[in-house]
């Protein structure tokens, strides 16, 4: 698949700003939607809009079909093992805040022990800080190195008797490194800690297996993955989702309400009450098609490969710049690049390219531990998606040379 046939996919490309092309490089942020997830929400909203899993008349019925189709799509999309294992939430944040309230209500207590990394979104930490604030828990933190790695030898270290469990994330939005979740999982089921795996970023870039990873949860976002705002998953192992209390009540969570007491529907149900986004989770299904079919494509891998090549080869021999998140041994970068320059303030190179048409995300990036532990404000982030092309790369370089003289 030409990148250029993908660019054509996505109408938001073709904008200007400020009189130029737009070169968007915010993709880790959010990425941009295509015609065909466009154009299903369309259709849906005008030709089935109707509330889901309760009506009997035709709109309802259809609205109800294509969702839960859509169920199935995530199903294989993540080989989870049945559909029943698939909660539709409104996004990563969401689907993370389920698991530490539901599964935090059912297991943790005081004095036990929850373990993070000080590579996390923000979302995958203050749940979990609410969660020990809640419980008198106690929140552990796993470190990384120099380069960015997660220092996973000396997670077992952290494992305790207390220990509840681990949550990580499969890529961090930040260092774009690609973590070693398979063998953490491993190390934590070892002593019976199930493990939540942040998927925001690795649902875009990897191909994710859930049943071979293992992991107990996997959470991402329809938004990061050319999909709709406001949709998002949460993959749970039955026997948990099954275990865990309701996150909210309402309808359709329900199996029968009694002033005496209620009985919750089966899961996932349990897990969806109220009406939900029927209009836009059901474009999930053609987001994850294109979002799989890009990452079989070996014309496409190549292309990511070799942007990330060039960048890390640019932005590492540059001795005005510091990366942070660089690959060591075996470790695997996505095309994701966050950095500092010494003498420019990032928000102010970030302003001066969005001058020159390209969008790029400066700040903390919700990830202020992060911050902290490279001891920066904040950094610059370029994060390029399969529609990115060689020449958006190599005219990002030259645009970032001329704002960082302009500066320094």
């Amino acid at each position: 698949m030409d990148v250029r046939e993908i660019r054509s996919q996505f109408p938001a490309l073709e904008a200007k700003v400020y009189g130029k092309p737009l070169v968007y490089l915010d993709n880790a942020a959010t990425s941009q939607r295509p015609f065909v997830v466009l154009e299903k929400q369309r259709a849906l909203a005008s030709g089935s809009n109707a509330n889901i899993h309760r009506a009997v008349h035709k709109f309802a019925v259809d609205a109800t079909e294509e969702y839960e189709k859509t169920r199935d799509a995530v199903r294989e999309f993540l080989n989870a093992d049945s559909r029943e294992e698939i909660v539709f939430t409104s996004g990563t944040t969401m689907s993370i805040n389920l698991v530490a309230s539901c599964f935090g209500e059912a297991f943790v207590h005081e004095g036990d022990e929850i373990i993070v990394s000080v590579a996390e979104h923000h979302s995958n930490i203050v749940p979990w800080q609410l969660l020990c604030q809640r419980k008198k828990a106690v929140l552990k933190v796993l470190e990384i190195d120099e380069f960015g790695g997660l220092m996973v030898e000396s997670l077992e270290k952290l494992i305790s008797q207390r220990t509840k469990i681990i949550a990580i994330t499969h890529i961090s939005n930040v260092l774009g490194l690609v973590n070693p979740v398979s063998e953490i999982v491993a190390t934590a089921h070892k002593y019976g800690v199930p493990v939540l795996v942040d998927g925001a970023q690795g649902s875009v870039h990897e191909k994710v297996d859930v049943q071979a990873m293992d992991c107990d949860f996997y959470a991402f976002s329809g938004h990061k993955v050319y999909g709709p705002t406001g949709t998002g998953v949460l993959y749970g192992k039955k026997k948990w989702l099954e275990a865990m209390p309701p996150y909210m009540g309402g309808g359709e969570m329900i199996e029968t309400v009694r002033f005496s007491g209620t009985t919750y529907a089966p899961v996932p149900g349990k897990f969806e009450a109220g009406t939900q986004n029927f209009n836009a989770v059901p474009a999930l299904q053609e987001a994850l098609r294109l979002a799989e079919s890009y990452k079989e494509d070996s014309e496409v891998v190549d292309n990511q490969k070799n942007i990330t090549d060039y960048l890390l080869d640019v932005l590492t021999n540059d001795p005005r710049i510091r990366l942070f998140g660089v690959p060591r041994g075996t470790a695997v970068k996505i095309p994701l690049f966050s950095f500092a320059v010494e003498g420019a303030h990032h928000e102010d190179l970030a302003l001066i390219l969005d001058k020159m048409g390209i969008a790029v995300r400066s700040g903390q990036m919700c990830a202020e531990p992060l911050m902290d532990r490279f001891g920066v404000t904040g950094m610059l982030r370029a994060s390029f998606a399969p529609y990115n092309t060689m020449e958006e790369a190599e005219y990002f370089v030259k645009c970032l040379n001329k704002a960082i003289s302009m500066l320094i």
